[in-house]
């Protein structure tokens, strides 16, 4: 049991190691009209200094641009799963855990 701790700590700072973050430098057209936010993918505009998280996107927007990161790291990213589990993502929480593929209520137990 132990050994699963370890695991989904060291899985936790994967995700903070390898989130994979975009970065838009904030263009400014007119210089007599200035933009006062980011303008996100949908094109909502975000005031300088807000925050917020969306499909498990953190995004920030500064002065010099719009920042975002995926809290969810791809497969590519994580240790290596035993065959028989899987690593299932959690996109209400932003989480995710190994489950064992016959069980999915069941955690993996690692070694």
């Amino acid at each position: 049991m132990a050994s699963l701790h370890v695991f989904l700590c060291l899985l936790g700072l994967v995700v903070l190691c390898h989130s994979q973050c975009t970065f838009e430098e904030l263009v400014i057209k007119d210089l007599n009209n200035p933009p006062n936010g980011c303008v996100d993918k949908d094109g909502k505009l975000h005031d300088f200094g807000s925050e917020w998280v969306r499909d498990c996107v953190e995004c920030s927007c500064t002065k010099e641009g719009l920042s975002c990161c995926t809290k969810i790291p791809d497969e590519g990213e994580v240790p290596e799963v035993p065959e028989e589990c899987e690593l299932v993502v959690n996109k209400a929480t932003c989480s995710t855990k190994v489950v064992l593929k016959s069980d999915k209520t069941k955690e993996c137990i690692l070694n």
